[in-house]
């Protein structure tokens, strides 16, 4: 099985395709949007952590820049009903760190920013990413005996999530963004932290 490449990087056959070449041998590696970008352009000499996949009508390759986003990509393939193609498309919207947070928090609509995820999906792969994923007790905080299972702060989020959207940005910046905003329910403050670490980010 191969577990990783080092070479050039000959082309991009598309968006998600690269074509590595290491020691004469060509290989075509499927990857996400974010690691394509973070190898650069054609020429450049590369490194790609690699996730083998055999099948009897086929053998893929599937690159990513760092271990954290393979080993997630793994975890992601082995829940229910989640393939290669929606686990990229996954990662290409959140990185790892982002996904785990959602996981966490149980924000479904964070992981209907993917393409082709809907609520159902969404709340499917909720339950099942959160055996498969290893989030940090401070991420998933048990909630108190008799608390309501919604903290308002969640309600609070997904106001500063609509805002934002409707402001312009991205759903990767939003996805970047929402993490490192504080535990809080007054969505006018959240709104304009998340402005703000916007703003230094794009200096």
């Amino acid at each position: 099985m191969i577990g990783s490449l080092r070479g050039e990087l000959l082309a991009r056959a598309s968006e998600a395709e690269l074509l590595v070449e290491v020691a004469g041998v060509g290989y075509r590696v499927q990857t996400t949007t974010r690691t394509a970008a973070a190898l650069g352009q054609p020429g450049s000499q590369v490194f790609v952590h690699v996730c083998h996949i055999v099948r009897e009508d086929a053998q893929t390759l599937y690159g990513f820049a760092t271990i954290d986003e393979r080993r997630t990509f793994e975890a992601l393939i082995g829940a229910h009903g989640v393939g290669p193609g929606l686990a990229l498309a996954i990662l290409s919207v959140h990185d790892p760190s982002a996904l785990r947070w959602a996981v966490a928090s149980e924000d479904a609509e964070m992981l209907c920013l993917v393409p082709g995820v809907g609520p159902k999906t969404a709340a499917r792969m909720l339950v099942e990413l959160k055996s498969r994923f290893e989030l940090p007790e401070a991420e998933a905080p048990s909630p108190e005996p008799g608390a309501s299972a919604q903290p308002a702060h969640d309600g609070a989020r997904s106001d500063v999530r609509a805002a934002l959207a409707g402001l312009g940005y991205g759903s990767v910046e939003i996805s970047r963004v929402l993490p490192e905003l504080p535990e809080s329910d007054d969505a006018g403050m959240l709104l304009r932290e998340a402005l703000r670490r916007l703003a230094d980010a794009a200096v």
